[in-house]
């Protein structure tokens, strides 16, 4: 990661497994999710040790389940990292603060509102995990990100389903990378406690209908019994929208992406 140039107007992508991503632009290395724990009902090893994780400019948790608030991996980027800032929901903020991130490099995502800072423009985005979920004092319990970094725009939708405004709200952003949850709901999972998200086909029609540039998968590979196959998503995707750019990312892959405003 650290020896991988990024130019302006392009993304580098890397896929840890489930929702854990790293976004690096220009010199700025955004984490989101990182779930680094070793744990015997992954059904594979995650690509990094905690300790590894030195680079993080920038670590944003989209809500407190523990495949996405990690609590083996966030003590030690906070320990690694102390120079990065930390963006979760405040929902999380007692938990992100006992696991030792410092208050002060803590902030809450605040939803539908642009965070400025000088190398990256972050907008938290409400998710419905299966539901919206909002407290007055403080906010949306689960969220996904608007990224704008290095001159191009990405959305990491986080654990949702599609609800009414979303597909408004991400329509006005003109959104170049999509990152989409497909592992879908039933009332089977449901009954074991498992909270859903939007399924393939809903993810493919959230992409076309808001305009995403390129559409790439996630939230499908990590657990037996709340997995997809990821051809489902690709064989809908060609069958009905053949000229809607996507990409399946593996394992631990590095996916670059060119915006469209540099091909021009």
């Amino acid at each position: 990661m650290n020896e991988t140039k990024v130019p302006y107007g392009m993304l580098a992508i890397w896929f840890l497994g489930q929702e854990s991503v790293v976004i690096k632009g220009g010199e700025t290395t955004v984490y989101i999710d990182p779930y680094m724990s070793d744990n015997a009902k992954r059904t594979y090893s995650p690509p990094l040790r905690p300790e590894d994780i030195t680079n993080a400019t920038y670590c944003l948790i989209t809500h407190e389940h523990g495949d996405h608030l990690d609590s083996g991996t966030i003590p030690q980027v906070a320990v690694n990292n102390p120079a990065a800032t930390f963006m979760a929901p405040g929902f999380c903020r007692d938990h992100m603060i006992r696991l030792g991130v410092n208050p002060e490099q803590l902030l809450d995502a605040r939803t539908d509102e642009w965070r400025a800072m000088p190398d990256i423009r972050i907008k938290p985005i409400p998710a419905a995990h299966e539901q919206l979920d909002y407290d007055p004092a403080r906010g949306h319990r689960f969220v996904g990100y608007l990224l704008e970094l290095n001159g191009v725009k990405l959305y990491h939708a986080g654990d949702t389903t599609v609800y009414p405004g979303l597909i408004e709200s991400l329509k006005a952003e003109a959104i170049e990378v999509g990152m989409l949850p497909i592992n879908g709901r039933d009332a089977f999972r449901t009954a074991q406690g498992i909270i859903g998200n939007m399924d393939y086909r809903e993810a493919v029609e959230l992409a076309v209908s808001t305009g995403m540039d390129t559409v790439i998968p996630m939230h499908y590979d990590m657990f037996k019994g709340n997995g997809l196959n990821p051809g489902y998503f690709l064989d809908y995707l060609y069958a009905t929208y053949p000229e809607q750019k996507s990409h399946i990312m593996g394992r631990f892959e590095r996916f670059i992406y060119v915006s469209t405003c540099v091909l021009k």
